[in-house]
This record gives C-alpha cells, sequence and structure tokens, in this order.
C-alpha cells in the first residue's frame, strides 16, 4: 500500500513539474506585437489562398486531361 503512494507521488510530481517548466520556457518566448501578429496572419491567408487556387488550378487541369484521355 505504500507503493501505491509513493507512485501517486511521484506523477503529481511529475506533473507539476512538467507544468513549472512548460511555464518557465512560455516566459522564454519572444511573443510578437499585435502589429506583426496581425502582419503575419494577412500573409499566411494569402499564401492560403494562392495555394488553393493553384491547386485547384491543377485539378481541374488534370481532371480534364484525364477526361479526354478515357473518353477517347
Amino acid at each position: 500500500m505504500a507503493k501505491n503512494t509513493v507512485a501517486k507521488r511521484r506523477k503529481t510530481n511529475a506533473l507539476t513539474r512538467f507544468f513549472r517548466e512548460t511555464t518557465g520556457e512560455l516566459r522564454k518566448v519572444s511573443w510578437p506585437t499585435r502589429r506583426e501578429a496581425i502582419s503575419l496572419t494577412k500573409v499566411v491567408v494569402i499564401v492560403m489562398i494562392v495555394m488553393a487556387l493553384l491547386l485547384g488550378g491543377l485539378d481541374f487541369v488534370f481532371f480534364q486531361l484525364f477526361d479526354i484521355i478515357f473518353n477517347l
């Protein structure tokens, strides 16, 4: 029975240590300013739209190409 309480205590300490270390690492992070975050978000959205259009266009072209080939 004593082994169970020791094992539970170790798990609790490991969990506590995990959260303590995680908090310490998050304090070291260099967070972007609001303006930087907004501009980076705009870049990501624009790249996503361009890639979606590119991949959609390629999908359409290949679909038409295979449609022509298989309907000969």
